[in-house]
């Protein structure tokens, strides 16, 4: 017996700091990937770039303080020295002007050099993500809604950005800054001034992060309502025509809003603690700058200052005060970021339910002959939806499953498409077990035309093709001529380049059998699944597609799920499941000489529809 897999993500570590180093760790690979030399040179270069701009941002005060020197000594100079006192300042005025703007050209040429590799990161991870997400069980998808997963891919990519934009070009930068302007003040001056810049900056980000701290969890909440308000959003949209047939606008409307009104609430109060946040900084900044500013003045008094110095001071306080503050910010950002790279890498890190074994060949087939071998399985191990099922579909031979509902006739077909693995037993296509070939290949071997054929919000042709992208535009309408669409679609203005609407809702129910119909033509498998194709149809609608079938069904293993019995009387074997067993076996002249469960569903369908007859 399989043992039951959990489908939680995978226990985090309790410490938050330990979870977000954690998280990014994992943005490594993305900043010196692998076989990118080109990538690689641009990280070295940006690097090379930021210590540069910064290099120059600390330098361009000088420039400042030596003008003001110049200009503070002029009153007493002779009027002969006065040209050269000009010319002199004017030449710090330019190098301080050039400086300036030689710092605003190394932080965009970094930016610039960076761009590359934060948007590869970005794709690759996001493109990883998506294909995890392919690869995970029916039953992770059935468990989870698709809104809420769609708004989990966004957010983690858009933190992607953010951490590699803020943390490696905000943070980082800032905090070197803070480090070279300390050093030029103990080397120009004494240790004193480089202790009280640095105070004052390590107060204002304690403050600046505690704060933040605070408000994440606002920001938090704030969240989880935006995610729940777009989940019931688009889960009411894409169920529009439900809400119409149960009159329940207004209700789908007051669920919406009960979301809405919670992150209204939840933004308010942040809207409130970012205030708080941002007069605390001012006051943290402006003592600062006084006591500085006094130490400077002080120090002009005794003559061991000049006003150029003083200049100096002020400038370097205000010049890191400038990025730090938007400190809270960024700070926000990058642990949101954080926040939602982990909950995006959460879903990477779920295994998937269903996985090739370890150097899977691919399935041969050799005529399409499928055997259930004792088959045992449910939803969950203590529920078996099927007990010990056997039969066999001879290669070229139909097999017809029918039973009342939650009988296990499409559990069968799930676990023919390996979605789940059974409990116990096997399933054999042409002697191979499906556990031990690729699933890759075995999906290939088996087209399904379902009972809800769902397309994609595209043309006719892309979804005729989805059943062979490489297919020729001659292979799409050939195959809708055996589908018996073509017709239909060449009415159409748009021909094959007609789109069908979100879900196919812009073509009748008839239209999109037969896409299906074509789509599983164009994809020309060897066994073919028909999983109640025609239940959803009217009468006549049926007996067309039905004629379709059976051209398709010609020289394939066949299997059909069927609520009509009407529609399988000429199968080759019938199987009536009950309760998840095989209760009967036989033809459908057989079965109706048994007098049995058929037989009993046969002569109720036959009395419910010489009802609607008479009707």
């Amino acid at each position: 017996m399989a043992r039951k897999r959990s489908f939680d993500y995978p226990t985090l570590p309790p410490d938050g700091a330990r979870r977000e180093w954690s998280t990014l760790a994992r943005l490594a690979p993305g900043l010196w990937p692998k076989g990118e030399p080109g990538l690689r040179v641009r990280v070295v270069l940006a690097l090379v770039l930021l210590v540069g701009g910064k290099l120059v941002t600390v330098i361009t005060p000088y420039f400042f303080k030596k003008a003001v020197d110049e200009l503070a000594d002029a009153p007493s100079l002779l009027a002969s020295q006065l040209s050269a006192v000009f010319a002199t300042v004017v030449a710090l005025i330019l190098a301080y002007g050039l400086a300036r703007i030689g710092s605003r050209v190394f932080d965009e040429l970094r930016d610039m050099v960076f761009a590359r590799v934060v948007e590869r990161a970005t794709h690759v991870i996001a493109l990883n993500t998506f294909r995890h997400l392919h690869q995970l069980s029916l039953r992770f998808h059935l468990d989870r809604q698709t809104g809420g997963l769609s708004r989990v891919i966004e957010r983690g990519t858009r933190g992607i950005d953010i951490v590699l934009r803020l943390f490696v070009f905000r943070a980082g930068p800032s905090l070197l800054e803070l480090a070279l302007v300390c050093s030029i003040l103990w080397t120009l001056f004494n240790w004193q001034f480089s202790l009280a810049v640095f105070a004052t900056i390590a107060v204002y980000a304690c403050w600046s992060l505690a704060l933040t701290e605070w408000r994440l969890s606002f920001r938090r909440t704030m969240n989880t309502h935006d995610a729940e308000a777009n989940t019931k959003a688009v889960d009411s949209l894409l169920n529009y025509e439900t809400v119409k047939y149960f009159n329940n606008e207004e209700n789908e409307a007051r669920r919406f809003d009960r979301s809405l009104k919670a992150y209204e609430d939840a933004a308010v109060r942040s809207h409130g603690s970012l205030s708080f946040l941002n007069t605390g900084q001012a006051v943290i900044i402006t003592l600062g700058l006084m006591g500085i500013m006094t130490m400077a003045a002080r120090g002009i008094v005794n003559g061991t200052m000049t006003p150029g110095d003083f200049v100096l001071v002020n400038t370097y306080l205000i010049q890191l005060y400038q990025p730090l503050n938007f400190l809270g910010v960024v700070y926000r950002e990058i642990k949101q970021a954080l926040l939602d790279m982990e909950i995006m890498f959460r879903l990477t890190d779920t295994p998937p339910e269903v996985v090739d074994a370890p150097n899977a060949p691919d399935l041969k087939t050799g005529g399409g002959t499928v055997v259930f071998e004792n088959i045992t399985f449910g939803y969950s191990a203590d529920t078996p939806i099927l007990r010990n099922v056997s039969f066999e579909v001879p290669a070229g031979g139909s097999v017809a499953l029918v039973g009342h509902s939650g009988a296990g006739k499409s559990t069968l077909s799930r676990l023919l498409f390996r979605f789940y693995d059974p409990l116990d037993g096997r399933i054999l296509i042409d002697g191979q077990d499906i556990r031990t070939v690729t699933q890759a290949s075995l999906r290939r071997a088996i087209g399904i035309v379902p009972q809800d054929t769902v397309l994609f919000n595209d043309t006719i042709g892309y979804n005729i093709a989805y059943g062979r992208p490489d297919a020729t535009q001659e292979e799409i309408e050939h195959a809708a001529r055996l589908a018996a669409i073509h017709g239909f679609v060449s009415g159409l203005k748009d021909g094959y380049n007609t789109r069908v609407g979100e879900r196919g809702l812009k073509v009748s129910g008839g239209e999109k059998q037969r896409i299906a119909l074509a789509r599983v033509l164009l994809k020309d498998p060897e066994i073919l699944l028909l999983d109640e194709a025609t239940s959803a149809l009217d009468s006549h609608t049926e007996r067309a597609i039905q004629d379709a079938l059976r051209r398709v069904s010609e020289g394939r293993t066949t299997i059909t799920i069927a609520h009509r019995l009407s529609t399988i009387v000429d199968a080759d074997t019938i199987i009536v499941l009950d309760r998840g067993e095989i209760v009967e076996t036989g033809s459908h002249t057989e079965l109706l000489a048994r007098n049995g469960l058929y037989a009993g569903m046969w002569r109720k369908q036959q009395a419910s529809m010489d009802e609607d007859t008479e009707t």
